[in-house]
């Protein structure tokens, strides 16, 4: 494993690859040894047994034409496709794709998106219609429409486990209903496409984020950032699965955006406390990842990255490409990033000003608590 890793470091320059990044490859062959690919037959039963199968319904049932199947076929990724259809709109996807798939009820996905039930139901009714009204067949699609129809599975497979990691309202910071969905719909991906890296790499992303999840809040519910996390809460099972998960993929798939954004956190979970943190290889990655996915809330992350190695005033002139940028001028994120670098610069009113314009942005109580107090913090520290 150690000599695949090597290579594919080695082999990284022709992709773009800064030296800073490549590094990290090495650091991972030689603290993991092949012990590490276990078995994962024991959580295989264990899945099987809640296997993601809809309630019957003629709307998914196959239709005449479709090609025979054996009793053991899995149409686990035929289904995750027919809810991922692009005729359906993104909250449609999700809906039914944790309905039909995932098997929660219409009154578990309505709690976890804070809408009424009949309005979840609804939705998912239309959904269901809008797929039977254009006859779309319970097949998987033609070979070239594939890897187009499986970037929409991942990006919503990324979207349920992002809206259970960090909800985007009401009381609570995260719901662990919907993580542990995403997870586990993900790794039924990856064992029917277990060669596809970008698979692979969503998987490997969704447990070093997960891992965390023990330290991100105290026992009052409020929010600990990243940098004061107690790192002997983390999950460690989650973080050597994860890390496992990425280099086998780093070292034998082409590279890709949710291999990146994984190799990121594992750099994170690598460092023991928050001042380890390689944040020189961080930056690294995320200006490739910027380069290979760009969008707006890559750019985000990276202007914390540079903060880190460069100084705050670099992070904040990269914030200031944003500003006018539709998909985030307005979002919470961009004023609470500004308001940690402009504390980090010293000027604390512009600081404190920010993170109260984020506090009254977001709708994550968790997250409006924790900016108020930071503002609250920078008052008081001022008298």
């Amino acid at each position: 494993m150690q000599e695949a890793l090597l290579a594919a470091a080695v082999q990284w320059p022709d992709q773009g690859v800064p030296a800073r990044a490549r590094g990290w490859l090495i650091t991972v062959a030689a603290r993991r040894l092949t012990d590490q690919w276990r078995s994962d037959q024991a959580r295989q039963r264990r899945e099987a047994t809640v296997a993601a199968q809809a309630p019957p319904d003629e709307t998914f049932a196959p239709g005449p034409g479709d090609e025979e199947r054996p009793p053991d076929h899995d149409d686990t990724l035929t289904l995750l496709v027919l809810c991922c259809h692009p005729a359906l709109s993104p909250a449609s996807q999700v809906a039914l794709t944790l309905r039909a798939v995932g098997g929660l009820t219409t009154a578990q996905i309505a709690r976890a998106f804070l809408v009424p039930e009949a309005t979840m139901a609804q939705r998912i009714s239309r959904a269901k219609h809008r797929i039977k009204q254009a006859g779309i067949p319970f097949r998987l699609p033609p070979e070239p429409e594939r890897a187009e129809r499986l970037r929409v599975v991942l990006q919503v497979l990324y979207l349920i486990f992002n809206e259970g990691y960090t909800t985007t309202s009401g009381p609570n910071l995260h719901r662990a209903e919907l993580t542990g969905e995403a997870i586990r719909l993900t790794r039924a991906v990856q064992r029917l496409l277990p060669d596809d890296g970008e698979v692979a790499g969503l998987l490997a992303l969704m447990l070093l984020t997960d891992a965390r999840r023990p330290a991100r809040t105290r026992a009052d519910g409020a929010l600990v950032p990243l940098a004061e996390q107690d790192r002997d809460l983390w999950i460690k099972p989650s973080i050597d699965e994860g890390v496992g998960l990425l280099t086998r993929a780093l070292a034998e798939t082409p590279l890709g955006p949710y291999q990146l954004q994984a190799a990121i956190a594992a750099v994170h979970a690598e460092a023991r406390r928050a001042q380890d943190t390689d944040w020189p290889q961080i930056l690294a990655l995320y200006e490739l990842l910027e380069r290979i996915a760009p969008n707006p809330m890559v750019t985000l992350n990276h202007a914390v990255a540079a903060a880190m190695v460069h100084g705050p005033q670099a992070g904040l002139d990269l914030l200031r490409l944003l500003d006018d940028d539709a998909r985030l001028a307005s979002h919470h994120r961009l004023e609470a990033v500004r308001a940690h670098l402009l504390e980090l610069a010293g000027d604390d009113q512009a600081a404190r000003a920010s993170y109260q314009l984020a506090a009254r942005r977001t709708t994550s109580l968790p997250e409006q608590r924790y900016l108020q107090a930071r503002a609250a913090r920078l008052v008081a520290r001022s008298h």
